[in-house]
């Protein structure tokens, strides 16, 4: 259908042929970038994965604490020992390239080096299952910003190898097969006009044999 659509040239032929050749190399080259990002994004997700459940058994942890923490302290008391917290958390956002995808990182830092800086509180009148709840939350807090990382890494790459995809398929199953399909049409054309005018020559060449012929029996 798309080979009636085109000028049988020369000049056409070698531009498709160009097109074919460059179509074959950009197909290889989307095949090899489709199956490196598969590659990395199943080491990606089974990361995530792993990651996932120390981050979910982390806090089921913490939220076990805080409910024996809240079974042996009023609710008064909890409440205010929680309320201004003293440690702080900064985040700062970067991305790295993975095969041309910008993932998001997150490096984190707190106010202060040390590890115990994380308690609000005094002790005469919190129990130690409040500790053990915020030292629990504060170890998984690495963990879940890392996870949020990772998932939103997820989500790119699976966008990126969705298009990536779409692309292999359309120069494997259209542009590839129509550029060969024209290819073959415009030959198939520019050797019957080659055929064609090869006749013609030979019909000239009799008509000319013949009447050279008739001349020189009109001289006799």
């Amino acid at each position: 259908m798309a080979a009636t659509q085109i000028n049988p040239t020369r000049m056409e032929l070698n531009r498709l042929k160009k097109k074919l050749a460059t179509a074959t190399k950009g197909h290889k080259l989307l095949k090899d970038k489709r199956d490196e990002l598969m590659r990395q994004f199943m080491d990606l997700v089974r990361e995530n994965m792993a990651l996932r459940l120390k981050v979910e058994k982390g806090i089921a942890d913490a939220n076990t604490n805080f409910v024996v923490a809240k079974a042996g302290m009023s609710g008064e008391i909890l409440h205010e020992a929680l309320m201004a917290p003293k440690q702080a958390t900064y985040i700062e956002a970067g991305k790295k390239n993975i095969m041309s995808v910008n993932v998001p990182t997150f490096e984190t830092s707190t106010r202060t080096a040390d590890p115990n800086d994380i308690y609000s509180y005094g002790y005469a009148f919190t129990s130690g299952d409040l500790d053990g709840a915020v030292k629990s939350l504060a170890d998984v807090l690495p963990d879940m910003i890392e996870l949020a990382a990772k998932e939103k890494a997820c989500q790119l790459m699976a966008v990126e190898i969705e298009k990536t995809r779409r692309r292999v398929n359309a120069l494997e199953h259209v542009i590839i097969p129509e550029a060969q399909e024209n290819i073959r049409y415009i030959s198939m054309k520019l050797s019957e006009n080659e055929r064609s005018t090869q006749t013609r020559l030979l019909k000239v060449q009799d008509m000319l044999l013949e009447d050279k012929y008739k001349y020189s029996e009109k001289l006799q």
